[in-house]
């Protein structure tokens, strides 16, 4: 094992005991299990079934098996949006609503088991919920938070209230821990919380961007470990380090103090047998301006292992200092082996909106494939002190886009080739490569940009093929700082905000194509093994489409060889061979995919794919449809 990066900071700490019960996590199981029994398959976050019914051969006769509407009949408005993953548990499909419900499902037949309604128009956590197993003397639990600030939960078998749990059935998350700029603040669970034996353990919506007076306070994004059977807290991880604790002093004077930001908001991963959980922190608040947060401030943009049992620190990475590109360390730390000098490695794969993949042991933080500190460009926003370095691994190569010029802006279509050199020309842009600040007073793009790279849905691994696999986004976003009244700096103008590079009208990006891929990296070797545009553009005329679209929901992998995928906004649902990228099998939605698609085994035998078509896309498309929708093999 090779490697070493100046800013990686090691600190070990005796691995955790175990939470005492009897309880094993759903994630715990073994390998040939059929069902789909967390967000992410399995604690590892692999995504990666063992079921081999669908193969290569036969995948191009899948054939819808049934649908399910979320949008109840008297509801009147556009349909919305789903990034939820459901599950399934012994035939029973769970999963939480855009529309306030909980919902079980026969996972074989899609007819309707129950449904729980929350009160007063709250809404579920938008990416997902848990299931807790339960023990001798409590019922398996599906476990969940919402917009308004709650953890819940309910019983699986039937949706009721476990009235033991918190104050009858229900967590108030909103404590005064994490509200230390006051109980009015938003904060919510916006992601379904990891399951460690008896322990939920919860991440944090804090809101992001310039929160306070102050800039950047706010509730703390702190991760949190609670009871499963009581809901009582167990431990507490400050995600800011306070006075005294480990990595304050990368904080200037003063300004860790009611820091907000620096959240769990995505997915988190655990090692079972080791008891270590691994953390992808977001940035801290303001993500876009620093100048009252000088130094790395970790743990901001970075991967923290700590005890899952009791929240102690064990080692960090962090992605980037002192983040002011809003680049979130949001997709779960992928935990795999690897094989080195004859050697099983236990590592652990780290991806963010960068399109960097990092490679470390995930006992001790080392990295497996070198890790370089390289020199990077300066901000010009008088007192902004970016760090002079940012890590670049040595292997892979960047899996996205990271670097952009007037030379490679999108090239085909001669009306919107001229529309994107306008739009810079008009602009003065100033366009760059990695971690180019945010220029001042003028708008300015660094790829991939924090819609870019990978996001919250995270890649997958084949172990048997040794192949990383994810799709990617090259969707690039101008932004501009511009000093306010109050002297203030923020990322504003009618091209920055959300505003992403490209014609909002006819939803077509001005970066180099291709604007989506499905990329696998060989983990033997960290070459990569193929690149697949991923995705049309149908408003392109024939011969021009094939440009590759951005993506909001993950790839699905299967023993079998096959990758399966939406994500992409063209409304497509796509199945390919995990080996080499060659595309198997296609079908037209009525709307895109913004969840990633589940795989499991029905109680008739059969294997079932089934997806979450909700999504109009990043760009903008307008809803028109929301189902879930289960494929499967034709009946013989």
């Amino acid at each position: 094992m090779t490697g070493s990066v100046s800013k990686l900071t090691l600190g070990m700490a005796l691995l955790p005991l175990a939470v005492a019960g009897p309880a094993v996590s759903a994630q715990e199981r073994p390998r040939g299990t059929t069902d789909w029994p967390s967000a992410n398959y399995a604690s590892s976050a692999n995504r990666y079934s063992p079921l081999t019914q669908i193969t290569a051969e036969n995948v191009g006769t899948l054939e819808r098996a049934w649908s399910f509407h979320l949008k109840p009949d008297d509801y009147t408005g556009l349909p919305r949006e789903q990034e939820a993953i459901p599950l399934v548990i012994a035939n029973t499909m769970y999963l939480g609503s855009p529309y306030g419900a909980i919902i079980a499902l026969d996972a074989t037949t899609g007819a309707e088991k129950w449904q729980f309604q929350l009160p007063e128009n709250d809404l579920p956590s938008k990416r997902g919920i848990a299931y807790w197993p339960g023990d001798a003397d409590h019922p398996a639990s599906i476990i969940f938070g919402v917009l308004s600030g709650g953890m819940y939960s309910i019983r699986a078998s039937d949706g009721a209230l476990n009235t033991s749990f918190g104050e009858n059935g229900i967590v108030n998350l909103r404590t005064a821990e994490v509200m230390q700029t006051g109980m009015n603040d938003g904060y919510s669970l916006l992601t379904a919380p990891s399951i460690y034996r008896n322990l939920i353990i919860t991440g944090a919506g804090t809101g992001e961007g310039m929160r306070g007076p102050d800039g950047g306070t706010g509730p703390a994004g702190d991760t949190r470990a609670w009871d499963a059977r009581t809901g009582e807290l167990v431990w507490t991880f400050h995600t800011v380090p306070r006075p005294g604790e480990f990595g304050y002093d990368t904080w200037g004077t003063g300004s860790a103090l009611n820091r907000s930001g620096v959240n769990v908001w995505g997915y988190m991963s655990v090692d079972e047998e080791r008891g270590i959980l691994y953390m992808p922190l977001g940035a801290p608040n303001d993500d876009r301006v620093g100048l009252n947060r000088s130094g790395d401030n970790l743990f901001g943009t970075s991967v923290v292992a700590v005890g899952a049992s009791n929240g102690r620190y064990i080692w960090h990475f962090q992605v980037v200092h002192h983040d002011v590109w809003d680049y979130d360390t949001q997709s779960a730390p992928l935990l795999v082996d690897l094989q080195r000098d004859g050697q099983t490695v236990p590592a652990v794969l780290i991806v963010n909106k960068t399109g960097l993949l990092f490679t470390l042991n995930r006992v001790t933080g080392e990295p497996i494939f070198d890790i370089e500190e390289r020199a990077v460009p300066q901000s010009d926003l008088p007192g902004e002190e970016t760090s002079r370095t940012q890590p670049f691994p040595v292997k892979p190569e960047p899996l996205t886009q990271n670097t952009v010029s007037r030379d490679n802006l999108y090239k085909g279509e001669p009306e919107h080739q001229a529309y994107c050199e306008r739009m810079v020309d008009e602009n003065d842009m100033k366009l760059g490569g990695p971690y180019m600040p945010i220029a001042v007073n003028r708008y300015s793009i660094s790829p991939p940009g924090p819609a870019g790279g990978i996001n919250y849905w995270g890649p997958a691994y084949d172990p048997d093929l040794h192949l990383f696999v994810s799709n990617t986004t090259n969707m690039f976003q101008p932004m501009r700082l511009i000093q306010q009244q109050d002297g203030s700096w923020s990322n504003s103008g009618p091209l920055a905000g959300l505003r992403r590079f490209g014609d909002r009208d006819r939803k077509l990006l001005c970066g180099p194509t291709p604007w989506g891929e499905l990329v696998a990296v060989n983990m033997d070797t960290g070459d990569i093994a193929y690149r697949r545009t991923l995705g049309v553009s149908d408003q392109l005329p024939p011969g021009m489409q094939d440009t590759g679209r951005p993506s909001t929901g993950g790839v699905t992998l299967t023993a079998s060889g096959l990758t399966f995928v939406g994500g992409t906004d063209d409304f497509r649902f796509r199945a390919f061979r995990t080996a080499t990228g060659e595309k198997l099998w296609e079908i037209r939605m009525l709307s895109s995919i913004e969840a990633t698609p589940i795989t499991y085994m029905g109680a008739d035998g059969r294997q079932y794919v089934t997806v979450v078509s909700t999504g109009g896309g990043l760009t903008g498309s307008e809803v028109t449809n929301d189902e879930i929708i289960a494929f499967a093999l034709p009946i013989n």
